[in-house]
């Protein structure tokens, strides 16, 4: 009986740490960013928003101080002082789970410069352990680190090369200005719907000519394409050290990706980070000029 009881207590306290570890937090953000003459709407409006999610999270769980890329953060009292704010969130001890509902804008004009109010409500975690260090370079017409950018024209080639220090599992999607979610990586071809990746092995992915001999006929090589003047994508990678499958989607065209509405991938990949705390998300913003 005694070996019984101490069975439980023990099972209770691992389940209550285990809980605890993947807790998370409601939040209401608020942020107002003053853009620059040469900033677009549309890019001020996305500014305000990752400013946003990003200054919620410090107040909830602090800050840590940097000056390596010209950030300085400082936690004092609960309250968050930034002088300028890393758009990656790398200096705050969180991340953002999942948004809830529709961000809310308002716009208005101060001493003759836009002004870009954001209100949105999401969940976040606190970041208790170190992150496995990841190396993700998005690249255009080369495979290079050389080639690496965030601004793409019509037709240009795009690759990324992807390393982490340790086994695990690999997806990469694109939305669109359209909110259309594309699977880019597990490929079209790959039916089980995993990627497995292999510890301190470089990957120069969408690029046949990189992959090995044997699964060359799986790659699919990827064009950027947009209809408009000018058009910004985001770019989500995501890898975890415990395997996850992709979400449910739609098969395109001979030469479109599979497919799902931004709604149902963003439910999924909340789904995912909800369930996985070492899961990691490193979203980058593309430019797709004509």
């Amino acid at each position: 009986m005694k070996v019984f009881h101490l069975y439980i207590t023990l099972y209770l306290f691992l389940s209550s740490v285990v809980l605890h570890a993947q807790q998370t937090e409601k939040v209401r953000a608020e942020y107002i960013y003053y853009a620059p003459e040469n900033v677009t709407l549309e890019a001020a409006k996305r500014t305000a928003l990752e400013r946003a999610k990003i200054q919620a999270i410090a107040d909830e769980f602090g800050t840590m101080v940097s000056q390596s890329n010209a950030t300085f953060m400082t936690n004092r009292d609960g309250e968050s002082n930034t002088d300028f704010f890393s758009l990656g969130g790398s200096e705050v001890k969180g991340e953002w789970i999942e948004t809830i509902g529709e961000p809310a804008y308002s716009i208005s004009y101060e001493q003759g410069m836009l002004a870009v109010k954001c209100v949105v409500n999401g969940r976040i975690r606190e970041i208790t352990t170190n992150q496995v260090d990841l190396k993700i370079e998005i690249l255009r017409n080369g495979t290079e680190k050389r080639f690496e950018s965030d601004r793409f024209k019509n037709g240009d080639d795009f690759f990324l090369n992807f390393q982490s220090p340790k086994d695990g599992y690999l997806a990469v999607y694109l939305v669109d200005g359209t909110q259309t979610a594309y699977c880019l990586l597990p490929y079209r071809s790959q039916t089980e719907g995993i990627f497995p990746v292999k510890a301190n092995q470089p990957y120069t992915l969408f690029s046949i000519k990189h992959a090995p001999i044997a699964e060359r006929q799986l790659v699919d090589e990827y064009v950027m394409t947009t209809a408009q003047m000018a058009e910004y994508n985001q770019v989500y990678v995501i890898y975890s050290p415990n395997p996850f499958t992709k979400a449910i989607d739609m098969r395109g065209g001979t030469l479109i990706p599979r497919t799902l509405s931004f709604e149902d991938f963003h439910k999924w990949l909340a789904d995912c980070r909800k369930s996985d705390k070492e899961m990691q998300v490193r979203n980058s913003t593309i430019l797709i000029e004509k």
